[in-house]
């Protein structure tokens, strides 16, 4: 008998899914437990397994389709087995554009005039993200129009709402968001498969002969990397401070821990350093690890370190939580252990919630420093430069050492240019003092 797959419920918060590829054909065999599909959240990115062994049968929701958790997917079954009918079917593009005609009796959309019993489409259907987004705005979710399955308000519709100036057409009657967004659900994925199926190369464009221009649809991670961005940018007045940080005592306390740690099987770099120092600055100035919720600041006693980690079509940023309870060795082995499985995409929702402040390390590529966008709600992120030999004068004497430039990107809502100019002054402290002191 078949199996149904399913769209998983990859958080709490979670309540949709996009098919990004999948990675069996139909006819193709696979293992109960083997990588089946790729999907994307508004959290993570990740492979999911397969619910059980036997042949894909039929693939019910196409790549680069948005669907609710709990959509039957796909299903699996013994070679030769009659795919089942579509009894409990994926939402279709056309089953939304039938339930919003109550009203006018307007059967044109001729597709499953069937589909009117399942939900109706309620534009205040949206995740707690969409809900946060909304009341940071002051937008009213009834008046946006929703592109989500059944009508549900998505992350992107929000950010289109107050980008457009919040100004839109008032409520318009439920049958308008439906004809609009069915024709777009369908159209994304037919020039959208095979954009992702290379989702991340466009790091060299190949052009034709006499080709002027090259164009290639966004990948949904890069899609929902610039709606934070640009949400993020709307919502805290970013400034930046940068130091000098002379890292000489730096490199001698890694030197004489190295093989100590290798011993441990962890391979040591700079990140630990920086983060702990970065939690010493916290202790002594915690309005760096602090949020914004309305016209109340909410002060963090826990640590939770989001690192930025670089991936082959965009970037995420796994949490180090608890950071303030471990010691160097514990904060290696965990950022290790998270920036191979953000490659390995076998991260989990929980894995990337939680952050109090954030670290990005633009020096890994060469980058003299950075000024990087804020992880909204956060305060504060941290970009860390090159750490590159420059004369510098010691004791009026000219001499070689190992700098790096640190950069702090704060809310001005919240934290003030004397106190990013203090927490770096922490941090530069730490990083400068010998080992022992």
């Amino acid at each position: 008998m078949a199996v149904d797959v399913i769209m998983p419920q990859m958080g709490e918060s979670i309540a949709e899914g996009t098919i990004v590829k999948w990675l069996k054909g139909v006819g193709e065999s696979v293992d109960r437990d083997e990588p089946l599909f790729e999907i994307s959240t508004d959290k993570v990115d990740a492979e999911i397994p397969s619910p059980s062994a036997g042949v894909l049968l039929e693939i019910l929701v196409p790549e680069g389709k948005t669907v609710e958790i709990n959509t039957v997917v796909g299903r699996i079954g013994a070679a030769g087995e009659a795919k089942q009918p579509a009894d409990r079917p994926a939402p279709s593009a056309p089953k939304p554009a039938a339930a919003p005609v109550k009203p006018a009796p307007a059967p044109t959309p001729a597709p499953a005039p069937a589909a009117a019993p399942q939900s109706p489409p309620s534009f205040t259907r949206s995740s707690p993200v969409v809900q946060k987004i909304a009341a940071e705005h002051g937008v009213d979710v009834s008046l946006v129009e929703g592109t989500g399955e059944g009508g549900r308000v998505t992350k992107k519709d929000i950010m289109d709402y107050i980008a457009s100036g919040s100004a839109a057409a008032p409520p318009v009657t439920p049958a308008q968001p439906a004809a609009p967004a069915r024709p777009a659900v369908p159209t994304a994925p037919s020039p959208g498969p095979a954009a992702p199926k290379a989702p991340a190369p466009p790091k060299a464009a190949v052009f034709a002969a006499g080709q002027e221009e090259v164009r290639e649809q966004m990948s949904i991670m890069r899609r929902k990397i610039a709606e934070h961005m640009v949400m993020s940018k709307h919502t805290s007045p970013h400034v930046y401070t940068i130091f000098e940080v002379d890292m000489n005592e730096v490199v001698k306390r890694r030197d004489a821990s190295k093989r100590e740690f290798e011993a441990e099987g962890v391979k040591l770099t700079f990140l630990p350093y920086f983060i702990e120092a970065c939690i010493r600055g916290i202790k002594e100035y915690p309005i760096i690890n602090s949020s914004v919720d309305g016209d109340t600041v909410i002060y963090k006693k826990t640590v939770n370190v989001g690192i930025a980690v670089a991936l082959e079509n965009g970037l995420i940023v796994p949490v180090i939580k608890h950071a303030d309870q471990m010691n160097l060795l514990g904060l290696a082995k965990t950022a290790a252990d998270l920036g191979e499985r953000a490659r390995t995409k076998r991260l989990v929702p929980d894995d990337v919630q939680g952050g109090t402040f954030t670290i990005t390390n633009v020096g890994v590529f060469g980058g003299t420093f950075g000024l990087p966008i804020i992880n909204q709600p956060q305060a504060a992120i941290m970009g860390i430069g090159t750490i590159m030999k420059r004369p510098v004068v010691i004791d009026d004497a000219i001499a070689i050492r190992p700098i790096v430039y640190l950069s702090l990107s704060y809310d001005h809502r919240i934290v003030d240019g004397a106190d990013a100019a203090r927490f770096l002054t922490v941090v530069k402290r730490e990083l400068e003092k010998p080992a022992g002191a």
